[in-house]
């Protein structure tokens, strides 16, 4: 189902179309999203990175902030949505960029910050680093000054990351020596800059690191690298460990060294940097074919690049011991350590009616956390001196704590006073209070489309240590509080706020957050690569109390996106994390190439599990308490490729309660597809405290210990049935749970409906990757026949560090491909043999993968000018200990109807031409200055279409630059030419824009992707 946004758009668009082209449609007429909108606008603006000035015209454009000035001055009356297009180029960005709530849309209509059509604008929170000189020509280390003060933790060169100067892996002869590691090693004491040196521990599922504060020599003469004092209290000898909901058990403990980073000594290897940060200089080593006088190197320098904030912030109980609270009457006591899960540990209570307990704030309202339990009654409400209400904090059926018994929102603006006053019952207890200082005000209505979002850094793991608690959710060490990583894009407290057809890439931290209370926001059609933490996160990790509507997160949407290549710098990250949320979608994305899991859902451990649960599981003490999360929905997501460097979590993890706090609402994890795992130990993860899930109709394959894994007693109130799995193994050690074993699958013969599943997930056809580079984990490969097992980390070349691998004559794999070509990418070496090839059934020979040396990414077998249409490739063992699969090189064959081609004006279709069109139709415009957008993942794209009188010149744009313009005037009709081709890209992500000139007639008939 659409989200609303996107069915209110379409409204939009549907309504302008109808006012401004009317009974003039042609049969089949199709009018891009961009132009219906362009309909619907009030006002457009125009940026540019060189902008000036404030008339914000096409003809003169305005810098980006002062578009936003101008929004602000148009936006209280919108009588239509308000366009700020974004010409292409690079918006440096010295500061974040910030959007309040005055700076929304309003009465019902949108602010959208747009690409202009054909171009590429980007955000960027880097400086270029020029000035390259060969500092060490025996390891070719070369070195540019940067401007004092500059700090970072990341770099890029030609697009590519770079990875701090590091040491190998596990280095041999450390020893934990209190709170240094000593070895026998003298080669660390001539280390320089040692508090800039980093320890790392990569432990069970976390990642810690600490920088050093010195480097001494040991009595015997080796060295004593010594911890950071603070930082080995906090990831050592007192791991906050707070209990439910803020963790579970196990500590793993930094006590290990997983590497040693950021000192010059360890820059060694190509495609290594050190910053010195107190002598301002920038080393590098360049990887093969980099010629540091024309690269382009980037140096992030900005944490953040977009934040979109309403009012208030984020949210944090104060305890009952804070000053200004005012305990009034004759029988108040302070009890600590009750073991029921009392914030911070403690409670003040009384047993005297009319005792009372106030306290002054300033703010538009509050909440008050307290126990709810069969001994307690009720309160009266008091604020400013007059009553407000009387609640009841009896609960006959069991003990809660943290209950939000009392919620006032709405006051007025300044100071305020509330008092509680015992009425009845045996105690009243104050646990906590949280204060909402300033009104809720939600920035709302913003739309983000087709912006790329790039180069941030986050140094504060350098500087003070990063003391993990899981998935991303780090410890405050002063406050044994959780905090969150920080995001390149962040919204907190929005409402509406979407982000369509965006990349977010090249981040030194999360690449985009939904934080705080966000609501209706959608992340969709996204491409999110290359990020040091998790992709997306939704919602936090301890706002489980909260009991205003307003104040949740709510409704939220992540679907159609493409996010890989995650966690490159913090191991314990996932694809998409999503800490207590209500009515969420994650759904149809393509999640991969992830360090720890896929999709995290949920928090809080056994918190919602009854105290009978708490007791089965062994626990001593019951910490029993509610939060608000329910009715999320997993569903068609393909997630691959993940678990690669810790352990104990899955494609699908979840974590604490749903249910809405009372069981009744139900969330889903549905559709998806999970596989390639290389160290989980379930798949489908229902971690401790789960419950009010239906988990139906998933696919399961190539790893895992277990299928799905429901361990202890605390997981409740989950239903399990109609999915598939190559592995039998399983748990089911929960309380109530309804469980069907999976459909359990060998050698690939995946059943229909298991087929129809894996189908389906991922991206649908509009947002696909159009690419012709495809890995192994494709879902589009189908692998048949015994012994089929997925291995990644090899280290050995492979493409995208992975591969499929037989050892059974006979197996086979296959692929159904559009175009024109294929080649066969796989892994040449001694153990391996001969490959049978078929196209579409026809035998083509006996390929050769034995070799005496080990080659990877090698053609094995290749064929072009195929008709182009649909071909089916299959590749079957004949011989070899071993048959790799590494990946496939398609020539693929986009069709102008494509759902991945965008058109901008006043397109329509035309079939049946029968001017030998590629399937027989084409898409035209007469407008000048129309245009068509195909967005590919490869290195080589052609458009063919066709030739004629009647057709004139095309402006051709590649990733935002200009390529000049090609003709398609001929005085005799020649169908499918081509009429322009690029090859030899850098394999990634691209975008061909094509623009009407000149002539009657436009046509758009195919691409072909490579």
């Amino acid at each position: 189902m659409p989200h609303p946004r996107l069915l209110k758009k379409l409204s939009a668009w549907a309504s302008a179309i109808t006012l401004s082209i009317g009974m003039s449609v042609v049969a089949g007429a199709a009018v891009s999203a961009s132009a219906s909108a362009s309909a619907a606008t009030q006002s457009t603006l125009y940026a540019s990175p060189s902008g000036s000035g404030s008339a914000c015209s096409l003809a003169a454009p305005c810098a980006l902030t002062e578009a936003r000035a101008v929004v602000e001055t148009l936006n209280s009356g919108m009588t239509g949505n308000l366009t700020v297009y974004l010409m292409g180029g690079t918006y440096q960005l010295t500061s974040t960029f910030k959007l309040g709530p005055q700076d929304s849309g309003e009465n019902g209509h949108d602010v959208d910050y747009e690409a202009y059509p054909g171009q590429v604008p980007v955000f960027s929170g880097a400086i270029k680093v020029t000035g390259w000189s060969e500092y060490n020509s025996s390891l070719h280390i070369y070195r540019a000054s940067v401007p004092a003060g500059t700090e970072s933790s990341q770099l890029f060169v030609n697009g590519v990351r770079a990875v701090r100067a590091r040491s190998a892996s596990n280095p041999a002869g450390f020893t934990l020596s209190g709170s240094s590691f000593t070895t026998s090693s003298s080669a660390y004491l001539s280390y320089t800059n040692a508090s800039d040196i980093v320890i790392v521990d990569d432990n069970d599922w976390k990642e810690m690191r600490c920088p050093l504060s010195s480097i001494t020599k040991t009595s015997s003469g080796g060295s004593s690298l010594n911890v950071n004092p603070t930082c080995f209290v906090g990831n050592n000898t007192s791991i906050p460990n707070v209990g439910f909901p803020f963790n579970g058990s196990g500590l793993p403990k930094f006590d290990a060294v997983s590497w040693i980073e950021n000192a010059y000594q360890l820059l060694t290897t190509p495609g290594q940097f050190y910053l010195d940060e107190s002598a301002n200089y920038l080393y590098y080593i360049p990887l093969s074919g980099q010629n540091m006088s024309t690269a382009d190197v980037e140096l992030p320098t900005q944490q953040e690049l977009v934040d979109v904030s309403g009012t208030p912030g984020h949210l944090t109980p104060i305890n009952d011991t804070a000053s200004g609270i005012t305990y009034s009457g004759s029988s108040w006591s302070h009890e600590t350590g009750r073991t029921y899960g009392d914030y911070d540990n403690d409670v003040h209570s009384t047993t005297n009616n009319g005792d009372s307990a106030s306290y002054t704030f300033t703010g538009s309202g509050i909440e008050v956390l307290t126990e709810e339990n069969s001994d307690e009654g009720n309160i009266g409400v008091y604020i400013d001196g007059k009553l407000n209400e009387t609640v009841s904090a009896d609960d006959p059926s069991q003990r809660l704590a943290q209950q939000a018994v009392i919620s006032i929102s709405g006051l007025s603006a300044g100071s305020h006073t509330i008092e509680l006053v015992k009425e009845s019952g045996t105690y009243m207890l104050l646990d906590a209070l949280v204060v909402i200082p300033t009104a809720i005000t939600p920035v709302h209505n913003i739309t983000f489309s087709g912006i790329t979002f790039e180069y941030t850094t986050w140094n504060l793991p350098t500087t003070s240590g990063y003391f993990d608690n899981q998935s991303g959710v780090l410890w405050d060490i002063s406050t044994d509080t959780p905090v969150k990583t920080p995001a390149a894009v962040q919204v907190h407290r929005g409402d509406d706020i979407d982000f369509t057809g965006d990349v977010i890439q090249h981040t030194g931290d999360t690449g985009i957050d939904l934080a705080d209370g966000t609501q209706n926001s959608a992340v969709t059609g996204d491409w999110i690569t290359d990020t040091s933490a998790s992709g997306v996160d939704v919602g936090e990790a301890d706002d489980y109390y909260q009991d205003l509507t307003a104040l949740m997160t709510l409704d939220d949407t992540i679907s159609d996106n493409t996010i890989t290549h995650v966690g490159l710098d913090y191991h314990d990250d996932v694809g998409v994390w999503a800490g207590y949320t209500r009515g969420m979608t994650l759904s149809n994305n393509d999640i991969g190439y992830s360090p720890y899991g896929g999709i995290s859902v949920g928090w809080g451990w056994g918190w919602e599990s009854p105290c009978s649960m708490q007791e089965a599981q062994k626990l001593t003490t019951c910490r029993h308490g509610t939060n608000y999360a329910g009715d999320n929905q997993i569903l068609d997501n393909d997630i691959h490729n993940i678990m690669l460097y810790t352990f104990d979590n899955g494609a699908i993890y979840t974590n604490g309660g749903q249910g809405g706090g009372n069981g009744s609402l139900t969330s889903d994890i549905s559709g998806n597809v999970g596989a390639e795992a290389l160290n989980s130990d379930n798949m489908i993860y229902p971690d401790e405290g789960s419950s009010y899930w239906d988990i139906t109709d998933n696919v399961v394959r190539f790893g895992g210990t277990d299928w799905i894994g429901m361990w202890t007693p605390t997981i409740n109130n989950i239903t399990v049935d109609d999915n598939y799995s190559d592995n039998s193994n399983k748990y089911d050690y929960g309380t109530d749970t309804n469980f069907t074993q999976a459909t359990i699958v060998s050698d690939g013969a995946w059943p229909a409906a298991a087929q129809a599943i894996i189908a389906a997930a991922g991206p649908s056809e509009q947002y696909k990757a159009v690419t012709g580079l495809i890995d192994d984990d494709d879902l589009g490969i189908s692998y048949t026949g015994a012994d089929w097992i997925a291995s990644e980390l090899r280290g050995l070349g492979d493409l995208d560090d992975g591969i499929h691998s037989t050892t059974a004559n006979g197996a086979y794999a296959s692929y159904t491909f559009t175009g024109t070509g294929i080649s066969v990418i796989s892994e040449k070496n001694s153990d391996e043999g001969d490959m049978e090839v078929y196209i579409d059934g026809v035998d083509k020979g006996s390929y050769s993968a034995d070799s005496a040396t080990r080659e990877a990414q090698q053609v094995i077998y290749s064929v072009s000018g195929l008709t182009p249409g649909s071909h089916t490739l299959k590749i079957v063992k004949d011989s070899g200990t071993y048959m790799l699969l590494d990946g496939l090189d398609v020539t693929r064959t986009i069709n102008d109807n494509d759902a991945a081609v965008d058109y901008t004006g006043s397109w329509y279709d035309s079939a049946d031409r029968g001017d030998g069109d590629y399937d027989n139709d084409v898409h035209a415009t007469t407008a000048d200055g129309d245009s068509v957008t195909v967005t590919f993942y490869g290195s080589a794209i052609k458009f063919l279409t066709e030739k004629y009188s009647d057709e004139g010149t095309i402006g051709v744009s590649l990733d935002g630059t200009s390529e000049g313009t090609v003709n398609a005037d001929a005085t005799t009709r020649s169908a499918q030419q081509v009429l322009y081709s690029v090859s030899g890209l850098t394999v990634g992500r691209h975008t061909l824009t094509l623009t009407k000139e000149s002539g009657t007639y436009m046509l758009v008939d195919r691409f072909d992707v490579s």
